[in-house]
């Protein structure tokens, strides 16, 4: 079996359509299709289904893409290794992480690995949605909540912490917020996405439950920036993590409010952390990004909770 036509395989299988691979792998559509139309003749089962506009993996197709994927990744493993990069680092590194995430705190970082190992290349795809590294080959994934999925290796980051605050002319405007109950009567600015408006939760110390609190707006909105904006301008109060907002509460752009509670978006605690398939780690540039990465950020507490 060609190397070559499982690439291609690999490739469709990721993608989700003959176009968008042939892209990724710079030939032709045709090409790609006489690829997969002779690996399934050569195999005697279909591995995908066909639409108009994208392709899915048939149930086989399913099952011998896990295979080929992780055969694919261990033939890479073992020509990093004859090759000599477990020592000097180098190869393509595929990098996932939440858009804001990214946006703030990946730039530098990847700046200074990447002079240092000047032979790696790095592809880093910035989405909010969830991903299956395995599924699209992705080499460190940077998520932020609990750890639901056993399959993966992670190494924690940080502690998520959540910041209540608003900016200095809303403060100076509002009636007194004295508890998080008080926040019903105030203009809160809520994330809202594609699993619905965040609930805000609330708790004394870290030994108590944490307390739903049903806020509400006149600005809803999937993406954070732009809350940070407008509780800027001096709209209303935002409840986001600490990275996302810690240089404006520096410059005093956004003051802390109802600092003596713990705040969360989830009834329970949320981390920051790195996922990667077992088999990454055997890789060089994986294992010295995931320390430069710790370096970087910090080992005890993130460079962002010190700001």
């Amino acid at each position: 079996m060609s190397m070559n036509v499982l690439k291609v395989f690999v490739a469709v299988a990721q993608a989700g359509s003959f176009v968008a691979a042939s892209r990724v792998l710079d030939l032709p559509p045709s090409s790609v299709s006489r690829y997969i139309a002779g690996l399934e003749k050569s195999l005697g089962q279909r591995l995908f289904y066909r639409h108009t506009r994208a392709v899915k993996l048939t149930e086989v197709g399913e099952i011998y893409f896990a295979e080929v994927r992780e055969a694919l990744i261990s033939i890479e493993l073992a020509t990093e290794l004859a090759r000599g990069s477990a020592l000097v680092p180098q190869g393509n590194l595929k990098i996932n992480a939440p858009v804001s995430f990214g946006r703030l705190h990946l730039a530098k970082l990847l700046h200074e690995f990447q002079r240092q190992y000047k032979d790696i290349n790095i592809e880093l795809v910035l989405t909010d949605s969830y991903i299956d590294p395995i599924i699209e080959g992705v080499d460190v994934v940077i998520r932020i909540g609990g750890m639901a999925d056993s399959s993966l290796n992670y190494k924690r980051i940080a502690d998520e912490k959540y910041v209540l605050c608003a900016a200095p002319d809303y403060i100076a405007s509002m009636s007194d917020l004295l508890e998080p109950n008080h926040l019903t009567q105030h203009n809160c600015l809520v994330y809202k996405g594609t699993m619905g408006r965040r609930s805000w939760f609330f708790r004394t110390h870290r030994e108590s439950t944490f307390e739903s609190i049903e806020v509400s707006g006149n600005l809803y909105s999937n993406n954070a920036d732009i809350l940070v904006q407008a509780a800027m301008a001096g709209q209303g109060i935002i409840l986001f993590p600490q990275w996302l907002v810690s240089e404006s509460l520096q410059s005093g752009a956004l003051i802390s409010l109802l600092p003596s509670w713990e705040a969360s978006e989830k009834a329970e605690p949320q981390k920051i952390y790195a996922l990667y398939p077992a088999n990454r780690m055997k890789s060089s540039k994986v294992r010295y990004f995931l320390d430069e990465m710790t370096r970087f950020f910090g080992e005890e507490k993130p460079y962002w909770d010190m700001l």
